[in-house]
């Protein structure tokens, strides 16, 4: 990246400084709106954080039902999005290959901001990046999305010794095996729901996400998400 680049770019670092500063001044919302100026308005034309999840899960019932629309997909939406983005609603999902997000929810180019890591937990990179799609790109809803059989979260429970930096994201599931090791029924599927549940507060714990929220520009939920049916139930 050259110089010239590097300095129109809004650095993660810049994003989050200003706006924690913003929301102590109790401006954040004014600010932002400004900064979404800069970007062409692309998405599909949602401003309420409900329709926006409805939007979601119509689409995934299109991709169950064999209906899908492969909206968005085209060429001209390529040099549409190419200008700016504006997407109506954000992922944080597991790195799982058989999740793709665009895919099951029937969306295309420009319509999603996704974030994926396996175990979908929220770590300060993916809050970050989460911060940015809402803040500034006006993303309406965040849907933290886990699934059936989560090889993430399975180990987490096996509680085996792993190599490499996978322990870290093990640690991040932990909390959520501990919530759920009570309840009844098939534990891994317990300790997947309890994880979805358990990266939304981590989520909520960002004063930026909140301050959206509570302005009812945000709305962040769970979803789980069916490898058999491929079908997105709701979680909490």
């Amino acid at each position: 990246m050259n110089t010239k680049h590097r300095d129109k770019s809004l650095s993660r670092r810049n994003l989050l400084q200003l706006g924690t500063g913003l929301i102590g001044a109790g401006v954040a919302l004014g600010v932002a709106s400004n900064l979404v100026k800069a970007e062409v308005a692309t998405a599909q034309y949602i401003t309420d954080p409900e329709e926006a999840l409805q939007a979601l899960l119509d689409g995934n019932d299109r991709f169950v039902g064999r209906k899908r629309r492969y909206g968005h997909q085209s060429y001209s939406r390529l040099q549409e999005v190419a200008k700016g983005q504006k997407p109506f609603a954000s992922i944080l999902g597991c790195a799982d290959s058989r999740v793709p997000s665009e895919i099951v929810f029937d969306q295309g180019l420009g319509d999603l901001f996704v974030c994926r890591i396996a175990g979908n937990v929220a770590t300060s990179e993916e809050i970050g990046s989460l911060e940015y799609g809402s803040l500034v790109l006006g993303s309406k809803v965040i849907m933290v999305l886990g699934h059936e059989r989560c090889g993430a979260v399975s180990a987490t429970l096996k509680g085996e010794e792993v190599p490499g930096q996978i322990g870290s994201l093990l640690q991040a599931i932990k909390p959520a095996v501990e919530k759920s090791k009570e309840q009844t029924g098939d534990k891994l599927e317990n300790a997947c729901k309890a994880n979805v549940l358990v990266q939304i507060e981590n989520l909520k714990s960002s004063p930026l996400l909140s301050e959206l929220i509570n302005s009812n520009k945000l709305k962040i939920v769970g979803g789980y998400y069916d490898l058999d049916s491929g079908k997105v139930s709701l979680v909490g």
